[in-house]
C-alpha cells in the first residue's frame, strides 16, 4: 500500500503475510515480457513459468491489467517451436558440435506475440501456446491447454480448450469492452468496486450503461 492509502503496483507481495503471491510486473528482468499494473501470480518467480523464450526469435509475451494467473501456469514461446518444411525435425542450430546455423526466421514456424489482454483468470496448470491471443476478461479452465484465441468474456477449458460459454451476452460484453474499467484511476476503481462485483447482472448492465452515456458528450454540444 502506498503512503496515500492506495494500491502499490510496485510491491511484490501485494497480500500483507503472504509470501506466495506475487504482483508480476515489478519483478520482471526480460525486455520481452511485458505485464500491466496488478496482475498476479499466485507463485514466485514468474520468469520461470514463461519457457522456450529466446532472444533471437523476438517474441514478446504482453499480458494487460488486472489478470489472475494461477500456480503452475505455463506459457510456452516460439523457442518451442521447430523447423517442419524438411525431412527432420531435429534443432542441430541449438546442440554444439553439429554445423548447423540458426535458420532465418522465416523458414521457422514463428506464431508472432502471445497477448493476453485484462482481467484475465488463467488456471492452474494450464499451458497457453505460442502466439495464442486471450481476450479480456476469458476464464481458462485449469489443467488447459490453449492453442488457439479466446474471445474476450469466454470460458474456456481442455486439452485442446474449447468454448464451453460465454460469461455474458453480447450487449453486457460490449458494454464492459466500451467502459475498460481495468484502465481508469485507482480511485475511481475503488467507487466502481460495489459495481464490478455485483452479481446483479441487469443492475450492472444498467449502471454501465448510464456511466458510459455521462462520459459521451451530447452529439449537439459537440458539433458547437
Amino acid at each position: 500500500m502506498t503512503a496515500n492509502g492506495m494500491p502499490d503496483p510496485n510491491a511484490i507481495f501485494p497480500v500483507p503475510g503472504v509470501d506466495t503471491v506475487t504482483y508480476v510486473r515489478p519483478t520482471i528482468k526480460s525486455k520481452h515480457i511485458i505485464v500491466g499494473d496488478f496482475t498476479y501470480f499466485s507463485d514466485t518467480d514468474f520468469e520461470r513459468c514463461v519457457t522456450h523464450h529466446y532472444d533471437f526469435y523476438g517474441d514478446r509475451l504482453m499480458i494487460g491489467k488486472f489478470c489472475q494467473i494461477a500456480k503452475g501456469v505455463e506459457f510456452v514461446m516460439n523457442g518451442a517451436n521447430h523447423q517442419m518444411n524438411a525431412v527432420t525435425t531435429f534443432p542441430f542450430y541449438i546442440f554444439e558440435g553439429f554445423l548447423k546455423p540458426i535458420p532465418p526466421l522465416a523458414e521457422m514456424p514463428l506464431k508472432g506475440d502471445t497477448v493476453i489482454e485484462n482481467d484475465v483468470w488463467i488456471g492452474q496448470y494450464s499451458t497457453v501456446l505460442p502466439g495464442v491471443h486471450i481476450g479480456s476478461g476469458a476464464i481458462i479452465g485449469a489443467n488447459s491447454s490453449v492453442g488457439s484465441d479466446v474471445a474476450p468474456y469466454s470460458v474456456v477449458a481442455g486439452n485442446p480448450a474449447r468454448l464451453l460459454r460465454k460469461r455474458f451476452d453480447d450487449e453486457l460484453i460490449a458494454l464492459l469492452l466500451a467502459f475498460k474499467w481495468w484502465d481508469r484511476p485507482i480511485a475511481e476503481i475503488n467507487r466502481l468496486i460495489p459495481v464490478l462485483t455485483d452479481g446483479r447482472l441487469e443492475v450492472v448492465r444498467e449502471k454501465l450503461k448510464k456511466l458510459l452515456r455521462a462520459e459521451t458528450p451530447r452529439t449537439e454540444e459537440a458539433s458547437k
